[in-house]
């Protein structure tokens, strides 16, 4: 769970776009190169260095903090967003894995922020994307946002990615499988619920935490939907899961 190293990540990563680009390359984008250098300005200075040893201790040591409260952050980046234009999804990535290859995780969050509010200008071919995010410097802070948010936005949008899910609930790195797992958070009555029930089944033997954690909480969020189906299912499998999961699978019903 290391942050991914890149040359200057403010000033511009060695890059390039277009059919020369190494794969994985970041794209090169005018627009990242604005608010990379206003975001590494900005944000620093605000910083709090005691703050921040606070930050890195309730999110147990994942990764460096600036120091910077969820407010003042949020408020600081409206500056950084001030005056430029909608992005096209080059710039989406530009901005999310150059923030991404910056160790403090405000950066990350600036990212998860921007991909959020801009997900609807990405095409189904920013999957691979979404995946380097949320296979690097994983913890629930930026992964669980960006699978309900960013891949379940890209899912909705090319229900064809659906098959990619059936792959990641199997990865074995737990991140992914969280990910598949939690991608259908906010698709209420578009629930596929055969592939969610199916994908709960599919990891109910893992003790890993967070994939347990993972299972009742994408069961409770479609209780909401379908609390006959949910409850029913609970019922037929109690067997396979884990009393974290079940506990919190029926939390609300």
């Amino acid at each position: 769970m290391c942050a991914m190293s890149a040359p200057d990540p403010a000033s511009g990563p060695a890059s390039g776009s277009g059919p020369g680009a190494a794969p994985g390359a970041v794209p090169d984008s005018e627009l990242a190169d604005v608010l990379m250098a206003r975001l590494t300005t900005l944000y620093p200075a605000a910083g709090n260095p005691f703050r921040a040893q606070e930050m890195v201790a309730y999110m147990k040591g994942v990764a460096p903090f600036l120091g910077i409260r969820t407010p003042e952050r949020r408020a600081l980046s409206r500056t950084v967003l001030d005056g430029t234009p909608r992005p096209a999804e080059p710039d989406c990535a530009a901005v999310a894995l150059r923030c991404f290859a910056l160790p403090e995780r405000e950066y990350h969050y600036f990212a998860v922020d921007y991909l959020r509010r801009h997900v609807k200008r990405c095409s189904s071919g920013f999957l691979p994307v979404a995946r380097r995010l949320v296979t690097t410097v994983s913890w629930w802070d930026t992964v669980d946002h960006l699978a309900a948010h960013v891949v379940g936005g890209l899912v909705a949008a090319d229900p064809a990615l659906a098959g990619e899910m059936d792959v990641w609930i199997d990865d074995e790195d737990p991140w992914t499988a969280r990910t598949a797992l939690l991608h259908q958070l906010r698709f209420k009555e578009g629930t596929d619920a055969d592939r969610l029930f199916s994908y709960c089944l599919r990891r109910a033997a893992d003790t890993d935490f967070f994939l347990r954690k993972a299972i009742g909480w994408s069961l409770r969020e479609y209780a909401k939907t379908a609390p006959g189906e949910v409850r029913a299912f609970v019922a037929e499998n109690r067997s396979l899961f884990s009393p974290l999961s079940v506990r919190e699978a029926l939390k609300h019903l």
